[in-house]
């Protein structure tokens, strides 16, 4: 659960997404979600690879071609101009550099910096169907496959943006977790703390992941932490549906099942089936459901991620 006491979290992004005229243009991209919401919640870390590895601005563009799956990065006008060594390496380097940030964010179908579906041209000039990934962007992936990355594009998308941030704050935790030096109990705790996310995510995973934590005192922990928290990012890199949250929201509904009156439950029970059917948004039972826990408070449910897994002046579940 996000906490304020905490030290600003990091995040990698990159730098035209923060108005850096950085672009071969000598322009940027600048996205308002990042430069002004989400730069109040996070303490980012521009790059621009293409600069870094000493290209002017402005520039000849780069442009990728040959295999999507192995593309080369080359200039636009001048071929001869192959920097694919140079992005790669870099992407690697920031790898490993910026080890202490907790997210990632990427400009969308740059050649350096795009996740997927950037253009890979053919010797015909053509763009090959599906395309690839930015160079850059692939190497940095590669080496931090746990860490939440995202495009700036993607992140228009309710459903994606909320999910994105939900994996940084807890990649975030995490990170706080092993620097504190990570005892078993901490691991118990912070999949305690992450039981309903995971049922709301990846119900499936969120079984498998509660039997693994239940060998903590049997395996070793710098053996058994890294592959649970692998498969744990992965877990919550599924995008929850109107389902699985209703799934969830019964269940904590269950625990005030003693509290309630008949009229007070039959309204929850309302509020959650017009959620199922896409009706309101998230926001509308689980602002009920917490009113309730206000006045009827329980320790097990206070603790969960689930009930507040991001700053709530984001507003990320008013359109979920």
């Amino acid at each position: 659960m996000p906490n304020s006491c905490n030290p600003p979290i990091k995040v990698g992004i990159s730098a035209c997404l923060l108005g850096s005229p950085v672009r071969f243009n000598g322009g940027h991209k600048e996205s308002r979600l990042c430069s002004e919401t989400l730069a109040r919640h996070f303490e980012f870390v521009p790059v621009c690879p293409e600069v870094a590895i000493g290209l002017g601005t402005p520039r000849e563009p780069i442009r990728l071609v040959g295999d999507p799956d192995s593309p080369r990065a080359v200039g636009t006008v001048h071929p001869e101009l192959d920097v694919s060594e140079a992005l790669t390496a870099y992407g690697k380097q920031i790898a490993e550099e910026l080890s202490d940030i907790s997210g990632y964010i990427l400009m969308q179908k740059s050649p350096s910096c795009g996740m997927e579906r950037v253009k890979v041209y053919q010797a015909n000039g053509h763009p090959i169907d599906g395309g690839g990934s930015g160079l850059f962007a692939h190497a940095l992936m590669e080496a931090r496959p746990d860490l939440p990355i995202e495009e700036d594009g993607r992140l228009n998308d309710p459903v994606l943006r909320e999910n994105f941030l939900t994996r940084i704050f807890a990649y975030a935790e995490w990170q706080r977790l092993l620097e504190a030096g990570l005892t078993r109990k901490a691991l118990v705790d912070y999949h305690s703390r992450h039981k309903y996310q995971l049922m709301a995510t990846n119900p499936v995973q969120y079984k498998a992941l509660g039997r693994m934590v239940a060998t903590v005192g049997i395996k070793p922990l710098d053996e058994l932490a890294p592959i649970y928290f692998s498969q744990l990012m992965a877990a919550l890199k599924t995008t929850a549906s109107r389902g699985t949250h209703s799934n969830v929201l019964q269940h904590l509904s269950g625990y005030l099942k003693n509290d309630l009156c008949g009229e007070d439950k039959q309204e929850l029970q309302r509020l959650i089936s017009q959620y199922r059917e896409g009706i309101v948004p998230l926001v509308v039972p689980m602002t009920l459901l917490k009113h309730h826990f206000r006045r009827h408070p329980d320790r097990y449910v206070a603790s969960q991620v689930y009930l507040q897994p991001h700053p709530e002046d984001l507003s990320l579940r008013n359109g979920i």
